[in-house]
């Protein structure tokens, strides 16, 4: 890339407001707030410090210098576990050494490691030239021990009616697959595992890797190590169909030179470093991830850029915290427990739960870092907890703003999402929030492929997020008090009950919105006194009269300890997931259940089988995959879910309310649809049975949700 200028003059980023935000539209089940009324505010001398001394191009070259250990030649990839994962630690372990970050510490975890070496396969394409394909690779154990020639047979979207009557037996089977829209690769890789397949290659038709025909792509696969998947590119994948149809078998034999390796219990470790503060038991923790797929320059090498760049800038500008600030970068992300579906994000919830669970109700945020080098909308957005979403509103006003990046302003969106490491540390009772990503066309295109480079690097927005981040970061330092406000997931929880269905439930909201309504009150009480305590701390300490500000701090501990330890008792009661891993309230799982089984049974009474199939009863639970793999690969990704131990489950355990196995009836009207006036009683019966039983289901659900909401109401109600 070129050299990197300065962006803006001092003066100009102090003296340049945000502009008014334009609200976006919003997404389902989401609270967003857009920041409007921006006004100027003069920066604390320390803050003008800070952003003069914060460094872009020390960020970039810190980023760019991560790609230098690999597993894979070709490739890149920097997978959990790892030589070169562990190697690349070292190197940032040093380097928060050499910056000047104290206490420098290495956490040892376990995990499951995997090396993707090489894939390379080879054919004859139609014209008789052979052709090189490299393929990218999934967390798999598949060695072929050198050159092995293997039959390959192409099997459409590798469903069981795909591959019904198809010989896959020990042969490579090419498929295509969109991974956003239809299914993950599990399912069709395992479809292949129990057909005898020697191992699927998949080839990216739509929904990632987008940017070009060459690219390849590289998720988690949720799955067991034995069912073998690879990636290939849709120019390569061109090249082997066209193979493939000329063949009079429509099979051809290709030359594989494939070595992936995954191991059981093995261990990677998590680095953090501090800037000890005046309180060293107090923390602001900013975090990023080191693995990756391919080169990973904005997933997420940029975000260890990011967070070392404030780091740096907070030391070279010798801002003096009150709170001790810890930087931790964070192993084994992308993938790190084989045959789970909750596979991600591994060194973070081993970093919270396992190693430091004592930083819960000591640490006031967690800020989180994902892919910051890059504008993907024209509105920045921060993803927070419900509890942060008026805070980092507010605070957003005073963002000095670049003259290129992010014209809409910033938004601050709720509640979290599953995507990053950031949810590990909100379960946990850490309150987090990350720049978000997760909207951006960026997610299409280069996301977990190879055109992940630094090809699309901006600087002035990494530049803007090293201003936001450091400024966010000492804005909490001059906070006393944690600033939660459960007024905002109250009223998340109270809009997302769907009256119509509990009416149809013959359940009653009037005991869960009352108490809702009193609990509301409570917390304003308990955020009119933590304001009023932090607004005359930030003033003492604007002053530099420390005896009051000492005072002030000290006498809020208590109330601190109480609001941290009642956040985390929300996230316990308040925080679920649907089979699709969105975060929901508990009531919304037999909530939607509800709604789709009754709105199936009355197309059926109709004679409408379509509907049912088509717009109800893939809504429901695990059962989007009842319609295309067969009974064994739907139990078995069911089952992994309902009965693995927690350490499989890791941040999804306890998540899941329940599950409502509708497989064979979604089979039998499948049979049944294009039948005249089919009799599908039976279905009608099977679906009214689990009808009752969601019935039943939301109706404690709600008894339990009430008691919760009490139960935050009276730790509340302790800290007035």
């Amino acid at each position: 890339m070129k050299k990197i200028v300065s962006c803006l003059t001092l003066s100009m980023l102090v003296g340049m407001s945000l502009m008014g935000c334009t609200p976006k539209e919003e997404m389902p089940k989401v609270k967003e707030e857009s920041v409007e009324d921006v006004k100027t505010a003069p920066l604390a001398e320390e803050k003008e410090q800070y952003l003069s001394a914060v460094d872009v191009e020390y960020a970039f070259d810190f980023a760019k210098g991560l790609e230098k250990y690999k597993t894979n030649e070709k490739l890149g990839y920097r997978t959990a576990g790892s030589e070169a994962e562990r190697k690349t630690g070292e190197m940032i372990g040093e380097e928060m050494k050499k910056i000047g970050l104290a206490e420098v510490t290495k956490d040892a975890f376990k995990v499951d490691s995997w090396e993707f070496e090489k894939a390379d396969l080879t054919f004859t394409d139609m014209n008789g030239n052979e052709h090189l394909a490299v393929l990218g690779g999934y967390q798999v154990n598949f060695d072929t021990k050198g050159v092995k020639e293997l039959e390959v047979v192409y099997a459409g979207k590798g469903t069981a009616a795909d591959l019904e009557g198809l010989d896959i037996e020990g042969k490579l089977v090419l498929i295509d697959i969109n991974q956003r829209e239809e299914w993950w690769i599990n399912y069709p890789a395992y479809q292949a595992h129990v057909k005898g397949a020697a191992a699927v290659i998949a080839v990216q038709e739509a929904g990632y890797a987008e940017v070009d025909s060459d690219a390849l792509n590289a998720q988690d696969i949720c799955g067991p190590d034995d069912a073998p998947a690879f990636s290939m590119s849709q120019t390569d994948a061109g090249s082997l169909k066209k193979a493939l149809e000329a063949s009079d078998t429509k099979s051809l034999t290709v030359k594989l030179d494939a070595k992936s390796t995954v191991k059981m219990d093995g261990e990677t470790y998590n680095y953090y470093g501090k800037i000890i503060g005046k309180d060293p038991d107090s923390y602001i923790l900013l975090s990023g991830h080191y693995d990756s797929y391919f080169a990973g320059f904005q997933d997420d090498n940029a975000a260890i850029g990011l967070m070392m760049g404030i780091a740096k800038g907070m030391i070279d500008s010798g801002y003096k915290p009150e709170k001790t600030i810890i930087f931790n970068a964070l192993a084994a992300e992308e993938w790190g427990v084989s045959n789970s579906r909750y596979d991600w994000s591994t060194g973070a919830y081993n970093q919270i739960f396992n190693i430091h669970p004592e930083w819960v109700g000591k640490t006031f945020a967690n800020m989180n870092f994902e892919l910051p080098a890059f504008e993907h909308t024209t509105q920045d957005e921060i993803r927070s907890v419900y509890e942060l979403d008026n805070y980092l509103t507010e605070f957003a006003k005073e963002v000095p703003k670049l003259s290129d990046v992010y014209k809409d302003g910033i938004s601050v969106v709720s509640p979290l999402r599953t995507w990053s490491d950031d949810f590990s540390f909100g379960i946990a009772g850490v309150p987090a929030l990350r720049n978000d990503f997760q909207d951006s066309e960026f997610m299409h295109s280069h996301y977990h492929s190879q055109f992940d480079s630094d090809d699309a690097f901006n600087a002035e927005a990494l530049k803007f997020h090293l201003n936001l981040y450091g400024l966010l970061t000492m804005h909490y330092d001059k906070t006393a008090i944690v600033p939660l406000d459960f007024t905002t997931r109250l009223t998340a929880m109270k809009e997302l009950i769907d009256t119509a269905v509990f009416d149809q439930a013959a359940v009653a909201p009037d005991s869960l919105t009352k108490e809702i309504d009193h609990v509301m009150t409570i917390a304003e009480e308990v955020n009119a006194k933590v304001a009023n305590v932090n607004e005359e701390y930030a003033a003492a300490l604007q002053k530099g009269d420390s005896d009051a500000a000492k005072k002030l701090y000290a006498e809020s501990r208590e109330l601190n300890s109480g609001l941290l330890a009642t956040y985390k008792y929300a996230e316990d009661q308040f925080v679920r997931l649907t089979w699709e891993d969105e975060q929901i309230f508990p009531h919304e799982h037999a909530q939607s259940n509800v709604k789709n089984l009754a709105a199936s049974i009355d197309a059926l009474n109709k004679g409408d089988i379509t509907s049912p199939l088509d717009e109800y009863l893939y809504a429901i639970d695990n059962n989007w995959y009842a319609y295309d793999f067969d009974k064994e690969v739907y139990n078995y990704f069911t089952d992994y879910v309902i009965n693995a131990p927690t350490e499989k489950l890791m941040w999804g355990a306890g998540r899941i309310v329940d599950h409502e196995d509708l497989f064979d009836t979604i089979q039998s009207l499948k049979d049944k649809k294009e039948q005249a006036n089919a009799d599908v009683s039976t279905e009608v019966a099977t679906l009214t049975a689990a009808l009752d039983r969601q019935k039943e289901l939301l109706g404690k659900t709600v008894t339990d949700e009430t008691a919760s909401v009490k139960k935050l109401g009276e730790l509340l109600a302790e800290l007035k």
